[in-house]
């Protein structure tokens, strides 16, 4: 189910945490949420874009977290790439470890199976995209494309936690991301992240908000329907990025 047209906010949108559960507990401070996430005095929803996992330092506190809001009905979020990842690996499915899904991994060794199954669960249960307010609103881990809107396959799904690359390396040897973001029209917001910006990036009506916090950057929440910024700095760099970007920066508004 990705429509959520009925839920209109206010809303505060939250950016890749890869395990930052530190920063993530201040953010939350910072955006008025109260016992760790599930009130809110001006009943501001939370809505987290995924990457949940990975790289980061307290991967199950944040999970415990995000579920823990996600079961009160709180906020809700969607699948991310390394979530999926994290899920396909406690099914029991062969997947490569790499991208920090060996620092999950170990993170995770020492709880109960009972809890590894709730996280299946949880993960398994995420959705790819949600439209809010009316459709004013999509978010989704790597964006979607204005013609997938309100649809579902495979092809969707995946792009909805992947993106799309040109079939080209950039001159770090990674594959360089199609800017499916310069093609939108619509007149819904997008949200999301997946790929790290040194500065927020508002495209059209597309923003990414994630601002790299695992990679020495901060985490970001947008909140909605202001369309302002709510920030905290990396308390620490805990994962040095594949290709640099830069840390110390102003948001674009």
């Amino acid at each position: 189910m990705t429509n959520l047209k009925d839920e209109k906010g206010p809303f505060d949108i939250i950016g890749d945490v890869h395990g930052c559960f530190d920063e993530l507990c201040e953010l939350l401070k910072k955006l008025g949420h109260e016992n760790h996430g599930k009130f809110h005095p001006e009943g501001r929803k939370l809505l987290f874009l995924g990457d949940l996992v990975d790289r980061g330092p307290k991967t199950p506190d944040v999970l415990r977290l995000v579920m823990g809001i996600v079961k009160e009905g709180k906020g809700f979020c969607v699948r991310g790439n390394h979530d999926d990842k994290l899920r396909r690996k406690l099914q029991g499915r062969d997947v490569k470890i790499a991208h920090g899904l060996d620092e999950s991994l170990k993170q995770l060794d020492p709880g109960s199976q009972e809890f590894k199954e709730e996280i299946i669960d949880f993960l398994d249960k995420l959705a790819y995209y949600y439209e809010l307010d009316d459709g004013k609103l999509v978010i989704a881990h790597a964006g979607i494309k204005e013609k997938d809107i309100g649809h579902d396959s495979p092809r969707v799904r995946a792009f909805c936690m992947y993106g799309e690359t040109t079939g080209k390396l950039d001159e770090s040897g990674l594959p360089i991301r199609y800017p499916w973001a310069d093609e939108y029209s619509g007149l819904a917001l997008i949200a999301y992240g997946h790929t790290p910006v040194g500065k927020i990036k508002w495209v059209n009506n597309t923003i990414n908000i994630d601002t790299g916090c695992v990679f020495g950057g901060k985490l970001t929440a947008l909140r909605y329907p202001e369309k302002t910024f709510v920030e905290v700095k990396s308390f620490k760099t805990y994962c040095l990025p594949l290709k640099p970007f830069e840390h110390d920066y102003k948001s674009e508004f």
